[in-house]
């Protein structure tokens, strides 16, 4: 796999070649904004346009399809969603207790028990934190 996103390809091969993103979006038929965004990784070529890209950039459809995956913006990792779990589920067993103690139905071990289990989360986001 190419250590590189398939709009920093496009970007190389197309500079290389020393055409503007103009003349490379004339080719297709399409807006200059359209290549820009190719570029920038906001956006991928249609499938269709794949073929005849790779024919105008002097690639193979294998090695521009190679590229490095690029997460969408705005998506984040099992890293992130972890880390706002384990935020989260301190602050809800904090509430459970209050409300459960306040009317006097939770009983003493399990009120514990739940206190231990928010100490836990909040131990796993600080190590978290750390890496």
């Amino acid at each position: 796999m190419s250590n590189k996103s398939m709009g920093e390809i496009i970007s190389a091969l197309r500079k290389e070649k020393g055409m503007t993103q103009k003349e490379l979006a004339d080719w297709f038929h399409i807006t200059d904004k359209a290549v820009s965004k190719w570029e920038r990784n906001l956006a991928c070529p249609d499938i269709q346009l794949i073929p005849d890209l790779a024919e105008v950039l002097g690639i193979s459809v294998e090695e521009l399809l190679n590229a490095k995956p690029v997460a969408p913006s705005g998506h984040r990792g099992a890293g992130y969603l972890l880390g706002i779990l384990a935020g989260a589920i301190p602050l809800t067993v904090g509430v459970a207790v209050t409300v459960t103690s306040a009317l006097g139905a939770l009983d003493t071990g399990a009120g514990f028990a739940l206190l231990g289990i928010g100490l836990a989360c909040v131990g796993l986001n600080a190590l978290k934190g750390r890496h």
